[in-house]
């Protein structure tokens, strides 16, 4: 990969910087990003819960960085992502993605993730995808 900070990683991904996101960890196929509770993206005005599609956001991009960390990735895309939302997450707590590719191919990374708020042993969401990636030229 090509060597970038986490802040210029999460910079050069508007959607990721609308929402907080932060880029915690990554490496080797694997990432961790988090994202803080804003009251911009509640999806329940009567819980203050975050909005499923903030969750899904940070699941997607948290996958496509452990996709594009694998060695040798240069872009990556998402193919397909299922989330399984387990639980809302607790209003006013931050909530952190872990991304790690299981299989690789040429062109495709096989990954999951988990998210979790402060209760890391119930997740809010797991999430099982699969993500196109070109390599780097070879000389």
């Amino acid at each position: 990969m090509t060597e970038i900070s986490p802040q210029e990683f999460i910079n050069a991904l508007p959607f990721a910087r609308a929402l907080g996101m932060r880029l915690d960890a990554l490496g080797d196929g694997r990432a961790q990003i988090s994202m803080p509770w804003d009251a911009r993206f509640i999806g329940d005005p009567a819980t203050g819960v975050i909005h499923g599609g903030a969750v899904s956001a940070l699941m997607d991009t948290c996958g496509g960085a452990a996709a594009l960390s694998y060695p040798g990735a240069t872009t990556t895309a998402t193919i397909d992502l299922r989330i399984d939302y387990m639980r809302a997450a607790t209003p006013g707590q931050r909530i952190t993605a872990r991304a790690e590719c299981y299989h690789v191919t040429r062109r495709v990374a096989f990954v999951r993730a988990t998210a979790h708020d402060d209760d890391s042993a119930n997740p809010v969401a797991t999430a099982t995808g699969a993500f196109t990636f070109d390599h780097k030229a070879h000389p």
